[in-house]
């Protein structure tokens, strides 16, 4: 009898076997898609924009000094050229005059954070109540708050970048670091910027960089010539039914008749 039940044992066991193999076979690989697809999506910002039109952008950051700001501004007011400087805290506070100078000139403000801290390693609360504090502080001078935010030092996290879109906000990184904060000299800043021209490009300086005016001057008609228009961040970025490629950080539009609420590439897709 014993003999019996095991080999009614053995044989139950082996039907189980094949059963769940072939389980496995079915199915394994769709659900380790899914799960891995969902265990590897993270948030990213834009760091490049998939533009069919020859559009690059422009953009400022300020967290010190002012000595090269006049100058700057009137470099891209003759050559007629919009761009989008983003403001820490601390600069806004101490300079408001040049907060109102940029915006009445016509170019795009940022918010850069308040602090200027390490963010990625901040709270949710911590985060919301240092962009809403230089948000606030910028409305106040401008009227207007920001709706583009980068991140001080290019550090992020998820947790970032989802606290900052429920504020209404795009977070906007570079793929063309000019280096201008490293003191780079204006032929090799004028180098990388070219190697790297394409639509929808990113381009980061500095408003207080030493030689970011002379870069910046002899760019904007090598750049024109070529055919490109360069535009603040906000007009070159997608507003809504977009996708952001979690690799690459390239920002595309969604083919139309795509489901804006479902992420592609896990990328994150939708309107801040």
């Amino acid at each position: 009898m014993v003999i019996v039940r095991g080999r009614w044992l053995l044989l139950g066991l082996v039907v189980l076997v094949v059963a769940v193999s072939t389980l496995v076979h079915w199915t394994a690989e769709p659900v380790w898609t899914a799960t891995s697809r969902l265990l590897l999506a993270r948030r990213v910002p834009i760091y490049k924009v998939e533009r069919q039109e020859p559009w690059i952008a422009f953009s400022f950051d300020a967290t010190w000094g002012t000595e090269n700001t006049d100058r700057l501004l009137e470099i891209l007011a003759r050559y007629g050229v919009k761009t989008t400087f983003f403001l820490a805290g601390n600069w806004v506070e101490e300079y408001p005059e040049y907060v109102r100078k940029i915006a009445e000139a016509g170019h795009e403000i940022g918010n850069h954070s308040y602090a200027h801290g390490h963010m990625a390693s901040m709270s949710e609360y911590q985060i919301r109540q240092d962009l809403e504090r230089n948000g606030q502080l910028i409305q106040r001078l401008i009227g207007t708050k920001p709706t583009l935010f980068r991140p001080p030092f290019g550090e992020y996290n998820d947790r970032l970048i989802q606290v900052a879109e429920e504020m209404g906000l795009y977070t906007v990184q570079w793929s063309i670091d000019s280096l201008d904060w490293k003191d780079l000299s204006a032929d090799a800043m004028v180098e990388r910027v070219l190697k790297g021209l394409g639509p929808g490009e990113i381009v980061l300086f500095h408003n207080a960089g030493k030689h970011t005016p002379e870069a910046v001057e002899r760019l904007i008609p090598e750049i024109q010539g070529r055919g490109y228009r360069i535009v603040p961040v906000g007009e070159l970025i997608h507003r809504q039914n977009y996708t952001i490629d979690s690799h690459s950080g390239v920002q595309r539009p969604l083919p139309a008749g795509s489901d804006p609420a479902r992420p592609k590439d896990a990328g994150e897709a939708g309107t801040p």
